[in-house]
């Protein structure tokens, strides 16, 4: 059985829509270059076992037309289609799970993003405070201990 097959689903949209944006935007950097040698096998892949299947036509359509996901119908069909190649034959499993792992170990497909001053994270993070300190990915001014009391002040 193959365990990334909704992974599967959603880089091949990835792809779709990286292939649209590519119209007026060029990817650049390591990274990008890995990941898209990793889609573009990933689609090869798929697109050589489901042919002219019409989920994978319309899951591009829909990557195409600029949604930010595919509709939860295109997603459960080729989804469907997938598990069925799969099941019938174990080599392209092996070949999809292969896929999926390499583009999983490169990172994530575009999840993670954020503007100016915006942190983006893939993954987890963990952040504490212990005795009576503070933390946080970014703050302001921090005044540890007792506040001042209201009111005017003397001096």
């Amino acid at each position: 059985m193959v365990t990334g097959i909704e992974i599967a689903v959603g880089y091949l949209f990835a792809w779709g829509v990286r292939k649209a944006r590519r119209v007026g935007d060029r990817a650049d950097g390591e990274v990008d270059r890995a990941l898209d040698v990793g889609m573009d096998r990933l689609h090869d892949l798929v697109g050589r076992k489901l042919g002219e299947d019409p989920a994978l036509h319309r899951l591009a359509e829909e990557a195409g037309a600029g949604q930010e996901a595919p509709s939860e119908r295109t997603r459960q069909r080729v989804q469907l289609a997938l598990e069925d190649a799969a099941e019938q034959d174990r080599g392209f499993a092996e070949a999809l799970n292969s896929a999926v792992g390499h583009l999983q170990k490169l990172g994530p497909s575009g999840a993670a993003s954020a503007g100016d001053g915006g942190v983006a994270v893939s993954g987890d993070v963990s952040i504490r405070a212990e005795s009576g300190s503070a933390a946080a990915w970014t703050m302001g001014d921090v005044n540890l201990g007792n506040p001042p009391q209201p009111g005017p002040r003397k001096g």
